[in-house]
């Protein structure tokens, strides 16, 4: 009973700034207050009409879609290399792969902006996808090589023994086997990239920005509760990713556990 009061207490220590602006984004005031006064959607419906907002969630989208895939199609056979080869190196590689996840965003950030400034790749699509895939492709690379490490590779090698090519092998065996951790991987990937707030603003410009930055400008000369509004939107959107991939999957499994 005690430690299920303390998980119970853990929980709502987590859970309650996300409560507070939920009950702030249906507020009816023109200010930030709590309790509020009065119940209304106003601040949604003016979500739905700010254009800048907007715009920024669509390119927010497109650009994590963009990376989700690069960081795909880099990090499964890299993954696939590390987990299944034995060569020279491979575990350089696989550190490699993953320091940025030992590095802080702050300084990730300046680093990349301090390489992209000479090659004209900041406040641009393509500096955008690589900053953002500095960070993605290292948890695409981790939890593929996790799941890929937990496949029996008794059931590869029996498909080449009956005759198929590597690519089939890949094809019909090692991805549908390897699909839990794929899923999880491009979902991981896609909210990371969507959420990626202090690399975007070293490299953002004032004719480029995604929605997490406009967030930040937009709470830097106004107190109403539009933001919340739209926080309560993303988290919405978050948990059902996380959701969709419990129910088809199984989270846990997913990561490859």
């Amino acid at each position: 009973m005690g430690f299920r009061l303390v998980v119970f207490c853990a929980y709502l220590f987590l859970l309650a700034p996300g409560i507070f602006v939920a009950i702030i984004a249906f507020s009816s005031d023109r200010f930030l207050t709590f309790p509020p006064p009065g119940l209304s959607l106003r601040w949604f419906a003016a979500l739905w009409e700010h254009e800048a907002l907007m715009g920024a969630m669509r390119r927010s989208a497109i650009l994590a879609a963009v990376v989700t895939a690069i960081a795909l199609a880099i990090g499964v056979p890299a993954a696939y290399a590390i987990a299944r080869l034995r060569f020279r190196g491979r575990d350089a590689i696989f550190a490699a792969l993953t320091a940025p996840l030992l590095l802080p965003t702050l300084v990730l950030g300046l680093g990349i902006l301090l390489v992209f400034f000479p090659f004209g790749l900041a406040a641009t699509w393509p500096g955008l996808a690589i900053a953002h895939l500095a960070v993605t492709l290292p948890f695409v690379v981790r939890i593929m090589v996790t799941a890929l490490s937990t496949l029996p590779p008794d059931l590869e090698d029996a498909a080449a023994t009956l005759g198929a090519t590597p690519f089939a092998v890949v094809r019909r065996i090692t991805l549908p086997l390897a699909l839990p951790g794929l899923i999880a991987s491009a979902a991981l990937a896609f909210l990371i990239s969507f959420d990626e707030v202090v690399i975007s603003l070293f490299i953002v410009g004032p004719r480029l920005s995604t929605l997490p930055v406009e967030m930040y400008r937009y709470v830097e000369g106004r107190t109403d509760p539009l933001v919340a509004a739209l926080a309560v939107v993303l988290i919405a959107l978050s948990l059902g990713v996380v959701l969709l991939v419990e129910r088809l999957l199984g989270f846990m499994r997913a990561l490859g556990r």
